[in-house]
């Protein structure tokens, strides 16, 4: 996207007093602005205005700076409204894109660009494409918000009167059945990579096409989708049910299907799993195993990035060149007492449910490790010598922070811990993190700190730089789809077409595994797991999937939508928010288990609101539940 960072310039293509229509398509050029307004209309993926961040993995500090907005978070902390719904994206008010409104664009732009006299037909056809995803995806986007939604294939005219303007919401099957059309009709005729990686590079590709497709189809064969009991009482006024109420396994077929096909095309266009592998730093094989963990992320348009974004966002008062300063704004911990001058000191932290949601070393839930002590997680104890590329050796510590898989020490900043880059480029002289009250990482002042004591590390890329009282990014583009999200897709699509699991499930999840230092699903299992057996049944596959995911996407803001779509997220979003009690200035202070906020989550907040005003316009709009 990052040829879409400008596109303010072009959304007021039309001059004063002219047909616009007709100017947008009078000559390719024009054309081509049309196309990247189309492309303006994409979420803001990775911003606090992303919907994601209303989930249970990523708390804001509620006293952070004006400068830091969170709109996703402040869901969680508030709730949400019927009047002013936060992050409105059905018309796009409060700090949201209007989708309605790129849905109506491209439609304009797919009635009217055979107008255009000197474009080439090669390109025709591919700005077609392109615009039929994009309509496919805001209608995918809506659809995973609201539930049912109405089915714009083509702009209704200016004389259309009231009664056909006031449009239905249509069932779920038949929306994602009008969503894989349109993506089954653009695929074909979108190039497999992009060649022009300068000018070019954003813009959508027939892998992320089909990516997207299989994320469509697992989406609407997951339990939201597919039999949901609790939207019986969805039906309009023509008697139409909205959700389908028998469950279908031909759907987890279908998208099996597609899953496979989006792998096998991505192989095609070379993208793999992404490994650090810097030999000129010295660095032991744990600390290069670590580093993946953030840069598979953050090394921008690395091997295993099918789709990123690079963002549009401008906040009122500072202007963020992309969106991982941004970001980078939001989750760097203040490593030196200069860098609480301009970074974010976590204002978006961690929380402790995922902290514990990391495997232990051996690979396994921390709560099915026997070696790992459970019970006793909050207990103190001193960091081992042998642990000095984990942890700082010799530091009183909480065991949870200990015995833990390396993609915990990519992903999160814990007190005692260390953090690489940003200028420091030894594994033996990194920054170390001391979160306590009054120290250099922990609460100063009312306003820039992490709520919970700890800090997403997994955001940030290591080449990115403090330097007196700036803050240089190395900028990188959001991952909106990476190859190991669609592995996950395939291993959880299969399990769930089979009565039991087969080698073929663990096939993908196992090559996530062994990129994270970790063995197999069935070794590990077999050696480490109370529950030996547990990988050998569909419902336990399905949570070591599940968990996979959970784990291996973390603060990707992909939890969000996994919990919601799987039904777990009333149970799991409605928990406390917990974290280490920031105000302790000694270790057994410090180490309290504090609940920072009691959560109000009810079944009716799983899908946004429809706006009141929208439903006095049009009678034939069904509220959802609880609203």
């Amino acid at each position: 996207m990052t040829i879409l960072s400008s596109c303010k310039d072009y959304l007021d293509v039309v001059p004063d007093n002219i047909a616009t229509v007709d100017y947008a398509f009078r000559n390719r050029v024009v054309a081509e602005r049309y196309l990247y307004t189309c492309y303006s209309y994409m979420p803001r993926h990775g911003t606090g205005d992303d919907p994601a961040l209303a989930g249970d993995e990523i708390w804001s500090n509620p006293n952070r700076n004006t400068n830091f907005p969170n709109h996703g978070c402040d869901l969680m902390y508030y709730g949400n409204n019927v009047t002013s719904p936060i992050l409105d994206y059905w018309d796009g008010s409060t700090y949201s894109k209007p989708l309605w409104k790129g849905i109506r664009d491209c439609n304009i732009f797919l009635e009217n660009i055979d107008k255009v006299r000197d474009l080439e037909p090669f390109d025709k056809v591919r700005w077609v494409a392109e615009v039929k995803f994009l309509k496919a995806y805001y209608h995918f986007y809506l659809l995973e918000l609201y539930g049912p939604i109405p089915i714009v294939k083509e702009n209704l005219p200016v004389t259309a009167l009231p009664e056909e303007l006031a449009i239905y919401r249509e069932p779920v099957d038949k929306v994602i059945d009008y969503i894989v059309q349109l993506l089954d009709e653009a695929s074909p005729d979108l190039p497999l990579v992009i060649e022009s990686k300068i000018s070019e590079i954003g813009r959508i590709t027939r892998a992320i096409s089909l990516s997207v497709k299989a994320k469509v189809l697992v989406t609407a064969a997951s339990p939201l989708f597919n039999g949901n009991a609790d939207y019986k009482m969805m039906v309009d006024n023509r008697g139409i049910q909205l959700f389908n109420q028998t469950y279908d396994k031909a759907k987890w077929t279908r998208a099996l299907a597609a899953c496979k096909t989006a792998i096998d095309t991505c192989t095609s266009a070379g993208f793999s799993l992404y490994r650090f592998n810097n030999t000129s730093m010295g660095l032991a094989d744990v600390s290069k195993t670590i580093i993946t963990t953030s840069q598979k992320v953050t090394d921008k348009w690395n091997s295993e990035t099918i789709w990123g974004w690079a963002g549009d966002w401008t906040n009122p008062s500072t202007t963020y060149g992309s969106t991982s300063r941004y970001i980078e704004e939001f989750t760097v911990a203040p490593l030196d007492q200069t860098h609480r001058t301009f970074s974010g000191c976590g204002t978006w932290a961690p929380t402790m449910k995922a902290v514990e949601m990391f495997y232990s070393k051996n690979g396994v839930p921390i709560e099915e490790d026997p070696t790992f002590a459970y019970s006793n997680r909050y207990d103190l104890a001193t960091v081992p010598a042998a642990d000095k590329y984990l942890m700082q050796p010799g530091y009183l510590t909480a065991k949870i922070h200990l015995n833990r898989e390396p993609r915990f020490y990519g992903s999160i900043g814990v007190d005692g811990g260390w953090w690489f880059g940003l200028g420091r480029y030894s594994d033996v002289a990194q920054w170390p993190i001391q979160s306590k009250s009054g120290q250099v990482c922990g609460r100063q002042g009312m306003e820039l700190y992490t709520p919970t004591s700890f800090y997403i590390k997994k955001l940030y890329n290591i080449e990115s730089v403090f330097s007196a009282a700036t803050y240089l990014d190395k900028r990188w583009d959001f991952p909106i789809f990476r190859l190991a999200d669609l592995y996950l897709l395939y291993a959880e699509a299969l399990n769930e077409t089979l009565d039991a699991p087969t080698p073929e499930v663990s096939k993908y999840v196992d090559m996530i595994r062994d990129r994270a230092g970790l063995q197999s699903i069935a070794a590990s299992w077999n050696a480490f797991s109370i529950y030996p057996q547990k990988y050998t049944t569909k419902d336990g596959m399905r949570d070591i999937i599940h968990k996979e995911r959970n784990i291996e996407l973390s603060f990707e803001l992909h939890r969000f939508w996994d919990m919601r779509r799987w039904k777990e997220a009333v149970q799991n979003f409605g928990q406390p928010v917990k974290g280490w009690n920031i105000n302790g200035t000694t270790a057994q202070e410090f180490y309290q288990v504090t609940i920072i906020k009691l959560i109000d989550y009810n079944p009716r907040d799983v899908f946004w609101p429809i706006k009141q005003g929208e439903l006095s316009i049009n009678k034939n709009l069904v509220q959802n539940p609880g609203w």
